[in-house]
């Protein structure tokens, strides 16, 4: 391990992700730790069915042991450490599970695994003691939300993972701690740092988050992907995290995508709110970092400051949301929108009225052409959803009343299967706790070892200001009409059943008029939409950057909405198709007014 930097790869962004990755990151160039990132909300509950479905000692991800098996040879030659959150909901058995693996192929390397982070046995201890797990997004008390929790993980920090590393463990197991943490404990591991290091801590916190998602921050979805020299076996990122907090955001040699100070500011931006951005060992304000290219495929990030952590952790709960069932039906031709009611009303009257059902949702995208040059170009789609606490009333009874129309009502109909996959719904309810009930629990070396939060221990409140910076004005002059694409890039994602709209200019210039341009009006008139929904701004300058925060546009989660982009991954581009006036100058690389 090299005395002045750790250097931590990801080789997961999601579950789902390439089984290859973790020996491609092993084998590609040397690091000193593995991480990989595999859960999110709704893979909780994936995780939950698999629990119930094939037995209390299930509930982690599975994949992740064949990687074990393809990279523990090699990480203990190497002495290569790993820190995943694979653990899922029960870290215990992967661990288990792991141990397993590990003597069968007679390598000895120490496994920890963290616990305490299902708060479902606790839940009516927690809310008699005053803990009414009010959803952050809607301000409703979890009592209130008429639905059974199924899943109830806090996020855990970093602290436990350090712990672990300590006391020589060579693979960590962990629940849901928060994505980042998998990179700021080996990080606080090797430098030692102290709980109070907020500067040192809020910097991993921005390597975690840049990485967490794997070849997003290599260029994987970025805006300008043309400007990525190759798609093919595109690197995963990997932190090469200083003493200080600093670091370079990089990738093996010798493998494709693109590590830019656009892909590297596209996923800071990435399911952000607010650039005060909390976790439960430091707050990180990414509105003080600097990013920076220092030679090809390395970027330098630097200076970002920290403050003290919240007194609360964040609790993802995942309730039984009732059922769904629904359709795709396509309409063709003229007179969409008669044909459109023609179907809906005929369908509603012959299963007794939408009355009946917890929801309905009926959306016609008409994305016909007028005198259309294929089949195609002359369809529109009528996505049809019903929900209810019932399953019989939105079973396969609601399904066969669809179908029995298809001879019966308008001109052309055909179906394409379900929008969004019937069933069981889930509804996200992200809530807080307050940190004095955690208990995290650290098993290594057949001990036990509690962590304490940092907020409950006695540390001086810290909390940075950000220095202003001064935004330059714009001349009035000649205006050119481009996409806003042609200029900005964008990155979107969810954040529950909110979204997020992260947008950034390459150079100040185009920063100075997207910031007096871009306000939540204009967002709204650009994306008609959006109207309805609560919009929040934050402005980034040191990043040239703005990120919109939309809240309720994804309903109660990924599950429980009707959206065709359940995650709003696709709303920048969105964004990026519409036309705008810009100065001339702007495009023409002209200065502006100092």
């Amino acid at each position: 391990m090299d005395k002045d930097v750790i250097k931590i790869a990801n080789c997961s962004g999601y579950y789902g992700d390439k089984l290859s990755a973790a020996k491609e990151m092993v084998e590609g160039g040397p690091i000193d730790v593995l991480t990989g990132d595999y859960l999110a909300e709704l893979t909780m509950t994936i995780l939950y069915s698999q629990k119930i479905s094939r037995g209390e000692d299930k509930g982690y991800v599975g994949t992740f042991l064949k990687q074990i098996k393809e990279v523990a040879e090699d990480c203990k030659t190497k002495n290569i450490k790993i820190v995943t959150n694979a653990g899922g909901l029960n870290p215990k058995s992967m661990a288990t599970e792991i141990e397993k693996i590990l003597k069968d192929m007679s390598i000895d390397l120490k496994v920890a695994y963290i616990e305490g982070d299902d708060l479902i046995p606790r839940i009516d201890e927690l809310s008699q003691q005053g803990e009414n797990f009010i959803n952050i997004d809607n301000d409703k008390a979890l009592k209130d939300s008429g639905f059974n929790p199924l899943t109830a993980n806090v996020y855990f920090g970093a602290w436990g993972i350090k712990e672990a590393l300590d006391k020589g463990a060579d693979i960590v197991v962990c629940p849901r701690v928060t994505d980042a943490a998998v990179v700021i404990g080996p990080a606080a591991w090797k430098f030692n740092w102290s709980r109070n290091n907020y500067d040192a801590l809020a910097g991993a916190l921005a390597a975690g988050h840049i990485i967490e998602c794997g070849c997003q921050a290599t260029g994987g979805n970025y805006a300008f992907f043309k400007e990525v020299p190759s798609f093919d076996n595109v690197g995963y990122p990997i932190a090469e995290i200083e003493e200080n907090g600093n670091f370079i955001i990089t990738k093996h040699p010798n493998t494709g995508g693109l590590v830019s100070v656009g892909t590297v500011t596209a996923q800071l931006l990435y399911e952000i709110s607010s650039p005060s951005y909390i976790n439960p060992d430091v707050i990180a304000h990414f509105d003080t970092l600097k990013i920076e290219e220092i030679a090809k495929d390395r970027v330098y990030v630097s200076g970002c400051r920290g403050s003290s952590p919240p007194p609360s952790h964040k609790v993802c709960i995942n309730l039984a949301g009732g059922y769904r069932n629904g359709m795709e039906i396509i309409l063709t031709g003229l007179d969409i929108e008669e044909k459109a009611k023609a179907f809906t009303d005929t369908l509603f009257n012959s299963v007794g009225g939408m009355d009946q059902f917890d929801e309905v949702s009926i959306d016609l995208h008409q994305t016909q052409k007028n005198n259309p040059k294929t089949n195609e170009e002359a369809m529109a789609s009528l996505n049809i959803s019903v929900k209810s606490m019932n399953p019989d009333l939105v079973g396969r009874l609601f399904t066969a009343k669809i179908v029995e129309l298809s001879l019966s009502n308008f001109p052309g109909f055909f179906a394409r299967g379900s929008a969004k996959p019937n069933g069981p719904v889930i509804v996200y309810w992200p809530a807080l706790v307050d940190s004095k009930y955690i208990k995290e629990t650290v098993n290594v070396n057949e001990e036990k070892i509690e962590i304490i939060s940092t907020s409950q221990l006695d540390f001086e409140d810290i909390y940075y200001q950000k220095e202003p910076i001064k935004i330059p004005e714009i001349k009035e002059e000649e205006m050119s009409q481009i996409y806003f694409g042609e200029i900005y890039g964008t990155r979107s994602g969810d954040k529950g059943g909110c979204a997020n709209l992260g947008v950034w200019a390459k150079d100040l210039p185009s920063y100075a008029f997207l910031y007096k341009f871009l306000t939540v009006q204009k967002l709204k008139e650009l994306l008609p939409d959006l109207k309805k929904y609560k919009i929040d701004r934050y402005e980034l300058a040191n990043i040239h950057s703005l990120n919109f925060y939309i809240h309720a546009i994804l309903q109660d989660g990924v599950s429980s909405n009707n959206k065709i982009d359940s995650q709003a991954k696709s709303l920048g581009e969105y964004l990026r198709a519409k036309m705008i006036q810009v100065p001339s100058s702007i495009l023409k690389g002209k200065n502006y007014e100092q």
